[in-house]
């Protein structure tokens, strides 16, 4: 009888969903949603107020690198000023800067809100990866970051098309209300979650005096830029490269990319509690290297759906095994900083990608993209195979 009790207090203890992963579930769906609506409308909006092509890229990654650079920041202050300050300041932050974005009446003011929104979704989405990763009891990590992952990939389903709708039916002014209400709703989940008080380290801290990434991150980081170099060029340049092969259903791309990477979320994270990264990285990366490779070749809509559905299925699996990777070695009082490194290659990663593959694809064309895409993850796969290597090496030396 007493096996028994202990065996349901174990089993309670180590339940996924509690009320405040849900909370923060919610919470990271509707500024995921918020965002997700900007998406494909803040160039549509750059072209209502008279800005050309070069100028949408620049308001594209004006904000990518502004939530680069503070995340380093945002990861320290997750370790000294708490998760729930970072988190409903981040929150704010964006509500605050995505509700303006309608009384921009220039693009000078419009860059400034931009990189406003970028400081605001550097902080907020860093902190929530950490929250998220604070709840989720350490031997499922894995399968509950892989649904906490899925929250923001039903906002990936949902937004673009939404914001496109409503783009076509309101103001602009309107539509970025709407956006922030999103966000605004966020802000109040987040305000009933419980947080972890921050860990401090048994042994004094030395203090780096370029302390911007967290060392034992590095090696999931370092394979996710690789990967989300691909997202760049399909995010930014898809949509034109399949009206000139005359290819239809761009729109179902994204829904049906959206789907499998859900899909993912089901298996995936269990896989990776089970058998650890070595089961999930490579499957997943093949599967992305044959979407990009089907996307340079592009003969019709029937190969642009499947590429869609590959794709999903591998970023969807390849993301959350590497954040739990990045984050289980890191130290108690540095799990902020671990997601910091995390979603800062994730977003030098999707920035670096559209600048390259913008002149890539002017010089070489649009398909030329998907073939270095292709070319970028091999080398992600070669570098894992290394590290591995070397890593087995260190702990049998």
């Amino acid at each position: 009888m007493e096996k028994q009790l202990v065996g349901q207090c174990a089993d309670k203890k180590e339940r996924i969903w509690t009320k405040d992963f849900i909370l923060i579930c919610f919470a990271n769906f509707f500024i995921f949603l918020g965002f997700q609506m900007t998406l494909p409308t803040i160039p549509l909006f750059v072209e209502h107020l008279g800005g050309n092509d070069q100028l949408i890229g620049l308001v594209v990654g004006i904000f990518t690198f502004s939530a680069l650079l503070l995340r380093p920041y945002a990861g320290h202050a997750l370790e000294s000023k708490g998760r729930r300050f970072v988190y409903l300041i981040g929150l704010a932050v964006f509500v605050v800067s995505v509700g303006s974005f309608g009384f921009a009446t220039g693009m000078f003011l419009l860059f400034f809100l931009r990189i406003i929104q970028g400081v605001g979704w550097g902080f907020s989405t860093t902190a929530s990866g950490t929250i998220a990763t604070d709840i989720v009891p350490s031997s499922r990590r894995g399968e509950g970051l892989g649904y906490y992952g899925l929250s923001g990939n039903i906002a990936l389903a949902l937004g673009p098309s939404l914001g496109l709708a409503l783009a076509g039916i309101i103001s602009f002014k309107a539509l970025f209300f709407v956006c922030a209400g999103l966000g605004l709703l966020a802000l109040f989940m987040a305000t009933k979650i419980h947080y972890k008080e921050v860990e401090k380290s048994s042994t004094p801290a030395v203090k780096a005096k370029w302390d911007f990434y967290e060392k034992s991150a590095l090696q999931p980081a370092m394979l996710l830029f690789f990967i989300t170099v691909t997202f760049g060029g399909i995010a930014t340049f898809l949509p034109l490269y399949s009206v000139q092969k005359g290819v239809a259903g761009i729109e179902w791309y994204f829904l049906i990319y959206a789907l499998f990477l859900m899909v993912s979320r089901t298996f995936a994270g269990q896989l990776y509690d089970r058998k650890g990264h070595q089961a999930v990285f490579i499957p997943g990366a093949v599967l992305i290297l044959l979407a990009m490779v089907l996307l340079a070749w592009l003969p019709n809509s029937l190969i642009l759906f499947v590429a869609a559905a590959i794709y999903g299925l591998g970023f969807g699996s390849i993301q959350p095994a590497l954040q739990a990777w990045a984050v289980e070695e890191a130290k108690p009082n540095r799990k902020g900083m671990a997601n910091a490194t995390f979603f800062s290659f994730f977003d030098l990663g999707v920035g670096v990608g559209a600048i390259v593959f913008g002149q890539i694809g002017h010089i070489w064309g649009y398909a030329s993209i998907y073939v270095t895409s292709a070319i970028s993850v091999l080398i992600s796969i070669l570098l894992y195979i290394y590290l591995l290597f070397r890593n087995k090496q260190q702990v049998n030396g």
